[in-house]
């Protein structure tokens, strides 16, 4: 009998883009090897290999990859308990089925061969339809482990991809944002993105040298489709570029943007907006709000005199009707005048274990912190005690002017 060469294969036929069964063998008997290769020649979906130096043996395996390993028990040079220890210890072998072999059936034996990793035990030589029957059962499991792992790599990266390009588009939204100061008044903001990409945007640009606007706008949803929406919305306000549109009219500019939105062009989503209008020479503020929370305004005498004024929502949200015509209203200030504009997000807060916080409570708040100073920071920080997180379920954005 001609002994086989230390590595044998046979060719198969395979389905292009399968794995096939791949078997290794590590035994130093010639004999044992050419026996196995005989019972599996007629299989052609698996192909052979034969390992007879043990010491070769976790090379050979890192070379052709197997599907199930058969191991003898007793060889030279090293123990053969020892040599399973070795394979799960090897990175591209910790998870490949291992048969151990042994000349005979000892209780003792097998469970130390379990107990080292192994996962089946044969008396060899074992009978052929056996032999193919538990190669095939466990390489097929091994097989399925490894289609899993592949497509879950595949899965985290394309994961990381879509994370890393959310964080650009998150990055491109933010730079889009207005610098935080403008001539001829005090402005502070912030915003604090949630975790998913969000639909807030705001802005503020005097028209001309009387006419200061301010708007901020939330579009439903989340996600790419709800910030693009934002994007494009916020470049025509910003750029004063709606079509026959006089911009120091906000109830013009509601009408324009919901006429050139509509939901069922926008995959299904609107926005609400407040677009208000400071008119330095007569000192008034004229506002429209589709469908958006009130702003805020504290304006008298004074600080510690000024009362406050809910600007209320005029119309329903931009996109929802087309045709429909959104009114403006107009308000008087005094020479103290605090405007508080904002998404949802800064009052939509859920409590662990408590009703969430409503936008009655919100008003309270800040309506009770000092009005001449700035007030984000400190909702901000109360937001996140009420949520008992850093991290908040939607966009905060938060505007005060004062004039």
């Amino acid at each position: 009998m001609t002994a086989p060469r230390a590595e044998h294969s046979s060719t198969v036929d395979t389905i292009p883009g399968d794995r096939p069964v791949t078997v290794l063998l590590v035994d130093d008997q010639a004999i044992v090897g050419e026996s196995v290769r005989r019972m599996l020649t007629a299989e052609t979906d698996i192909v052979f290999h034969f390992c007879q130096d043990p010491t070769k043996a976790i090379d050979t395996a890192n070379a052709v990859q197997p599907t199930v390993i058969l191991q003898d028990l007793v060889m030279p040079d090293i123990d053969g308990l020892q040599l399973v220890k070795f394979f799960r210890a090897n990175k591209s072998t910790r998870q490949t089925p291992m048969i151990v072999l042994s000349s005979k059936e000892e209780p003792v034996i097998k469970a130390k061969a379990f107990a080292c990793g192994a996962n089946d035990y044969l008396v060899k030589l074992p009978d052929k339809l056996e032999l193919i029957a538990r190669i095939r059962y466990h390489s097929r499991g091994y097989i399925a482990l490894l289609e899993r792992n592949e497509a879950y790599r595949k899965l985290e990266e394309a994961q990381q991809i879509m994370a890393e390009e959310l964080a650009q588009a998150a990055r491109y939204v933010q730079s889009l944002l207005p610098a935080h100061q403008v001539e001829g008044a005090r402005i502070h903001w912030r915003f604090v993105p949630s975790t998913q990409l969000g639909g807030d945007m705001f802005g503020y640009h005097w028209l001309d040298k009387d006419h200061l606007a301010i708007y901020l706008l939330d579009v439903s949803g989340h996600g790419v489709g709800s910030s693009l929406l934002a994007v494009s919305a916020n470049n025509l306000i910003a750029s004063q570029s709606l079509p026959n549109t006089d911009c120091r009219d906000p109830g013009k500019v509601l009408t324009r943007l919901n006429d050139t939105f509509p939901m069922e062009k926008q995959n299904g989503k609107y926005f609400t907006i407040w677009y208000g209008v400071f008119n330095r020479a007569k000192r008034t503020l004229t506002y429209s709000n589709g469908g958006h929370p009130p702003a805020l305004l504290h304006t008298g005498r004074s600080a510690s005199e000024a009362t406050l004024h809910k600007l209320e929502s005029v119309g329903m949200a931009a996109g929802m009707i087309e045709g429909m015509d959104f009114d403006s209203v107009t308000v008087e200030l005094g020479p103290f005048a605090r405007l508080l504009v904002y998404s949802d997000g800064v009052y939509e807060i859920a409590q662990p274990g408590k009703p969430m916080w409503t936008i009655h409570e919100f008003v309270e708040y800040v309506s009770d912190l000092p009005r001449t100073e700035p007030a984000a920071d400190q909702l901000l920080t109360h937001i996140r005690q009420l949520h008992a997180s850093d991290v908040l379920a939607d966009d905060f954005s938060f505007l005060e002017v004062w004039f």
